[in-house]
């Protein structure tokens, strides 16, 4: 891994959290540098921050691309993309799904990646930070990205304590739910939604007094100290992919891939 972590960020909004990062950044926080942001949404306001900081930025319509997969124009996705195989490995959607359903939901996200990853090639990078990005990646996007054996390259924020609540409104169902504890939790990203590798977690408790916004606000506090955090941690080599059994195990699944972070010192070979 090269000595300073080369970032890529995507954001669907405002990116606070790729403030924060630009901030580790700058400050020394993390021994890196944003080299590209991206996104879904050609309005979001993160990519104005991008521009102010002169980081180069991209956006690939989704919208556009999805309509264009609807009305038949792009039938088929991507000339590399095979159905067969993105659809054995994704967990995005339940093997009971509607075929049709899934297929154009595949098709579709898989026609958008590839103009993601063709933007992203411009920008050669060590590490992909999703900083609000509010598009699930298929196994096709995944599978260009995570090219080395057992090494992980997709980072993501997640507003929950996972496994619980996963999806778009994670304090939001926290509070609904009324939980007790609230927190964020920063995993890497796998072909499920929200269920890769936890690298860290932080909590706080819910008070009685607390509001749904008083939540996310208290919640945004700590990622933006948590995510840096964990950067920085893949920066130095230090976070490790561990296969664990399961005791007892679950259904089918006996085994699982969990992170395991290196005393301080202690990296591991790129």
């Amino acid at each position: 891994m090269a000595a300073s972590l080369r970032i890529g960020v995507l954001l669907s909004g405002s990116g606070t959290n790729f403030r924060a990062i630009a901030e580790a950044c700058h400050n020394g926080a993390i021994d890196g540098q944003v080299v590209f942001v991206g996104s879904d949404n050609p309005r979001a306001k993160g990519l104005d921050y991008g521009r102010r900081c002169g980081i180069p930025v991209f956006t690939v319509d989704y919208r556009s691309v999805i309509r264009r997969v609807c009305d038949g124009t792009t039938p088929t996705g991507p000339s590399d993309f095979v159905l067969d195989d993105v659809q054995a490995k994704q967990s995005l959607m339940p093997a009971h799904s509607d075929p049709g359903k899934l297929k154009s939901f595949l098709i579709s996200r898989a026609a958008a990646e590839a103009q993601l990853l063709e933007k992203m090639a411009a920008y050669p990078f060590d590490l992909l930070v999703l900083a609000g990005f509010m598009r699930t990646l298929t196994p096709y996007f995944l599978d260009r990205v995570n090219v080395a054996p057992r090494q992980l390259r997709v980072m993501n924020i997640h507003p929950a304590l996972l496994p619980a609540f996963p999806g778009i409104d994670g304090y939001g169902d926290t509070f609904r739910y009324g939980c007790k504890v609230a927190g964020c939790t920063v995993h890497f990203v796998d072909y499920g939604e929200d269920t890769g590798p936890i690298i860290a977690q932080r909590a706080f408790p819910i008070r009685e007094t607390d509001t749904l916004e008083s939540i996310r606000k208290r919640g945004l506090q700590l990622e933006w100290q948590l995510y840096p955090a964990c950067i920085q941690l893949f920066a130095e080599g230090r976070l490790r992919l561990v296969k664990t059994r399961l005791q007892p195990p679950v259904g089918q699944q006996t085994s699982r891939t969990v992170v395991r972070i290196a005393p301080d010192g202690q990296t591991q070979a790129p």
